[in-house]
């Protein structure tokens, strides 16, 4: 995977995208971080690639909302789960 900067953008274009259609990907960096990712989707994988990288997204967002869950004290999955049985129950 390559990194370009937003200024490559501007500057050298043509390799970006010459880079782009070889490997891929490319990452777009500003201030040397990472920002953006470039895919190459081909011709007709736009709606695919687009809903897998939305899963991707949600399921990074979701990681991240249990990992500070855990670090909080909040329940897990099975405490959940077994105080879902619990009330079914009636206990």
């Amino acid at each position: 995977m390559r990194f370009y900067t937003i200024r490559d953008l501007r500057t050298t274009p043509k390799a970006l995208w010459n880079n782009l259609s070889k490997d891929g990907e490319v990452v777009i960096t500003s201030n040397g971080k990472p920002t953006a990712l470039l895919f190459d989707i081909g011709n007709d994988d736009l709606e695919e690639v687009l809903k897998a990288v939305r899963q991707a997204k949600a399921m990074i967002a979701f990681n991240s909302m249990k990992s500070k869950a855990a670090k909080k004290g909040y329940m897990n999955e099975d405490e959940i789960e077994a105080e879902i049985q619990k009330a079914r129950k009636g206990e």
